[in-house]
């Protein structure tokens, strides 16, 4: 399968200290991966490489065929869905939900001059259907629950149909309620055989959705473990990467964790 993102010796350095630690990865179009590890691991900056955002201290970053350094990343960057928090305090409050994912097309925050044709409403109003918000099209923004503002970013990431889609801990903060809905639409979206390659990271396997296939295991910006969920996600790879013993248990593809007594 083609390759959509390979980290080559990738090592990022911020103040002396290297958040990525000569770190090689690589994820393939068909694969969907979640990054697990503790505070400070380097989770959010391996996103950020992804994106486009971060470029590497050394090592080499390829992301969709293209070498950071060596390409327009304003080009790549429309090829590439992205969700986080940080993202999301961007969004004017008052802007209305169509509006938040139809901007997505000229890559913009907040509707200003553009013009947008009828297919891509259509299309903005069919993402907000997928995502159960189609009845909160003329709603804005900032009157929205976090478990519906996080559906909207997603919505938004996936309206131009990106090669891969990035996802930073998209359920952090919601009720039980709230993060389960969440979980169910990625996990239905995940094994859609359309779906781009995906990556997502969270601090807790509960929030690993259905349908996710490899995991990478960080611990200050070093791999731990990465490779096929089912045999990779192991207690005695949690319990190195997060410094505490751990229990880990499975129900039909769902995983908890918990410190060992």
């Amino acid at each position: 399968m083609p390759q959509v993102l390979d980290f080559a010796d990738v090592v990022v350095t911020r103040n002396a200290r290297d958040i990525v630690d000569h770190l090689d990865w690589s994820v393939t179009d068909d694969q969907r991966w979640v990054i697990l590890g503790p505070n400070g691991a380097g989770k959010t900056t391996l996103l950020q490489l992804a994106d486009t955002l971060v470029h590497p201290t050394s090592g080499r970053v390829t992301v969709l065929g293209e070498t950071l350094g060596r390409t327009d990343v304003f080009e790549l960057r429309p090829r590439i869905g992205f969700a986080s928090t940080a993202m999301a305090r961007r969004v004017p409050p008052d802007e209305t939900v169509l509006d938040v994912v139809l901007t997505a097309a000229y890559s913009v925050m907040g509707r200003w001059r553009e013009e947008y044709e009828d297919i891509d409403e259509r299309r903005a109003l069919r993402v907000l259907a997928e995502w159960r918000l189609d009845g909160l099209a003329d709603r804005t923004f900032g009157t929205l629950s976090d478990g519906e503002q996080k559906r909207v970013q997603i919505a938004r990431a996936v309206m131009t149909d990106p090669e891969l889609l990035l996802l930073d801990e998209p359920t952090a903060s919601l009720d039980l309620g709230a993060r389960e809905e969440l979980l169910g639409l990625l996990g239905g979206y995940a094994q859609a055989p359309s779906t781009p390659a995906m990556v997502m990271v969270t601090h807790h396997v509960e929030e690993i959705p259905l349908g996710f296939t490899h995991v990478l295991l960080l611990r200050d910006g070093k791999a731990v473990a990465a490779g096929p969920l089912r045999e990779t996600l192991t207690a005695d790879a949690l319990t190195e990467t997060f410094g505490a013993r751990i229990v880990l248990t499975e129900d039909a593809g769902r995983y908890a964790a918990r410190a060992a007594l």
